[in-house]
């Protein structure tokens, strides 16, 4: 799991991984690559400014978007743009000895880059606008806002969801002059952006007066502010989501996305990624604020019938898995912030991020190191192959134990002789068997794991196809070893040699037995050698102390075992392979039967 990049908190996660139906996933961070960058900005007058570069750094032009020239007056309006971007912002960015360093919200060092681009230094326009009050943003409110003094008079800034924004405004400046704001038609272009895939935020402004000013900052201050532009933000698609995002399908696992985003950005992101198709799929927190109680049969079926969650709180986030989990699934989610931990907490697999808060780790029983969507896809694939390889040991042990003791059982009705001595029961299951079970648990996992759907949770592995196989192996076994206890005793051989001849012929049963037990489905002449080199190593390992056992003296003297001739080998060899034919047509039947369904 740690190669794959997923840390185990707490071991029953990795069970519990093979019964998951649903991953609510985060956007940002998560499905794509958390790396924002400022590429499109819609100034009031309608006009888009579009800005190139990647990453975080000061590399990239700023030029119209109908390839015109910028004028004075967009100019000025970018500039003060910028200022407000460096000022509500707290993130850092700065270029060290060639290498940029950075900390922060992805937002908020994306807008450093942007005032870099435009020219300005982080360091000088702060040293020229005195902080004096900040509100930091918070999710529940989705805006922040900082004040500042600068030549007799104090600079209010704001920046957040437009939708939070638009309220606080009441005009625009176009042309060198304030005009009434249009919020109809700010909110159009706000919507024409998120469709684009941008994540916006819009910029909004008052300058007050010394003596109007109060010293603390609250939200009562912000009203009747300038609506500066709306910022367009893109964040990379991670490139192997897409593909992640179909093998969840494939698994029966339904994939979700919980956003704090406008419904139109979610709803792009999605749809380019196979979560979605149609808009009917995206439910906003707003709509599920209108339901109320989410114990209603209504909220639950919105949540049943929906694929993007956009604009949602920390609280709907935690009352939509709870949703999920009412409604039969089994919910892995997502979260990286100290928000997130009720949700991470409420889950039957929370999984939090790498880079994501202490408190959020602690909360969950995953984490996944590089905060990757695929990373978490394919923790869930080692949680079946894990699963499969435990219900394999199993198998292997339960049945060649359930054979003993049939064996011992028909034995003691027949009125024969004891066919195997403690010493030797000890030697079979702590040696011979004891080897190639532990080495079975390195099976490689089946590709076909990925195409079965989801283990119910409440089934455990004795289901119905471990108690047939384990029936079927273990009769079997017993009883061609009851038969071949039978005829060599009736043929004459002493009870000690008898003995040495069954121990040899269950010894080389196991063989086969473990074979077949790399998979419940796959005939094992489909299963390649190199999907467990460690087995073949431990099968070589326990024959070669076996054959020790027969030859040296003092094991045989304590196994009381012989050495065998090697035509009895051979003819136990071949009695063996019955265990190939039983287990061969066991999985042809299931296989078929299963196809007929």
């Amino acid at each position: 799991m740690a190669k794959r990049h997923v840390i185990v908190r707490k071991l029953n996660a990795v069970e519990s991984l093979g019964s998951c139906t649903v991953i609510a996933s985060d956007k940002t961070g998560t499905l794509t690559v958390n790396q924002q960058t400022v590429r499109e900005i819609t100034l009031p007058d309608g006009n888009q400014i579009v800005i190139s570069g990647e990453g975080y750094n000061d590399q990239g032009e700023i030029k119209p978007k109908n390839e015109q020239i910028l004028t004075d007056d967009t100019k000025a309006q970018l500039e003060t743009l910028g200022k407000c971007a460096i000022l509500c912002n707290e993130a850092t960015l700065e270029n060290m000895n060639g290498t940029w360093q950075y900390n922060g919200d992805a937002m908020d060092v994306a807008l450093l880059s942007f005032g870099y681009k435009l020219g300005f230094k982080p360091k000088e326009v702060l040293q020229q606008y005195q902080t004096i009050a900040t509100i930091p943003f918070e999710s529940e409110k989705r805006y922040a806002a900082t004040l500042h003094q600068k030549d007799g008079k104090y600079v209010l800034i704001v920046k957040g969801a437009v939708e939070t924004i638009l309220p606080f405004c009441d005009q625009v400046y176009i042309a060198g002059k304030h005009q009434p704001l249009d919020a109809e038609v700010v909110h159009q272009q706000a919507i024409a952006m998120a469709e684009g895939g941008f994540r916006v935020l819009a910029f909004a402004m008052r300058e007050i007066g010394l003596d109007n000013a109060a010293p603390s900052l609250d939200e009562s201050m912000l009203s009747g502010m300038t609506l500066q532009a709306l910022v367009g933000f893109i964040d990379p698609l991670r490139p192997e989501v897409r593909a992640a995002v179909e093998t969840a399908r494939m698994a029966g696992i339904h994939v979700v996305m919980i956003t704090g985003d406008h419904p139109a950005t979610a709803f792009a992101i999605g749809r380019e990624l196979g979560i979605a198709e149609t808009y009917d799929q995206v439910v906003t927190g707003q709509e599920l604020a209108e339901i109320g109680d989410f114990h209603v049969p209504e909220f639950f079926e919105r949540v049943k019938h929906a694929n993007i969650f956009a604009r949602v709180t920390p609280d709907q986030k935690l009352h939509i898995v709870s949703a999920l989990m009412c409604l039969g699934h089994f919910v892995a989610v997502t979260g990286d912030g100290v928000n997130d931990a009720p949700a991470l907490r409420k889950a039957n697999i929370g999984v939090a991020m790498g880079s994501g808060t202490d408190v959020a780790k602690d909360t969950a029983l995953l984490i996944v190191t590089d905060d990757n969507f695929a990373s978490i896809v394919a923790g869930i694939e080692e949680g079946r192959h894990a699963y499969a390889n435990v219900r394999k040991v199993t198998l292997f042990l339960i049945s060649t134990g359930l054979a003993e003791l049939i064996l011992i059982g028909l034995s003691i009705l027949a009125g024969l002789p004891i066919p195997l001595l403690a010493v030797q029961i000890l030697w079979l299951n702590l040696v011979t068997n004891g080897i190639q079970d532990v080495a079975l648990a390195f099976e490689a996992g089946e590709k076909e794991v990925m195409k079965m759907p989801p283990r119910p949770p409440s089934e455990g592995v004795f289901n119905r196809k471990m108690i047939e196989q384990v029936l079927l192996t273990g009769i079997s076994m017993a009883l061609v070893c009851f038969v071949a206890w039978v005829l060599l005793i009736n043929s004459g051989w002493e009870e000690t040699t008898a003995r040495n001849g069954l121990l040899t012929l269950l010894v080389l049963m196991q063989f086969y037995h473990v074979m077949n037990c790399r998979s419940e489905n796959v005939s094992v002449f489909r299963v390649p050698i190199r999907n467990n080199p460690v087995l073949i190593v431990g099968m070589f390992l326990a024959f070669i102390i076996h054959i020790l056992a027969t030859e040296i003296p003092f094991l045989q003297s304590l196994l009381r075992t012989q050495p065998l001739p090697l035509q009895y080998w051979l003819i136990f060899a071949a009695v063996s392979a019955v265990m190939l034919v039983v287990m061969e047509l066991y999985k042809w039947w299931a296989n078929r039967k299963h196809a007929l369904k």
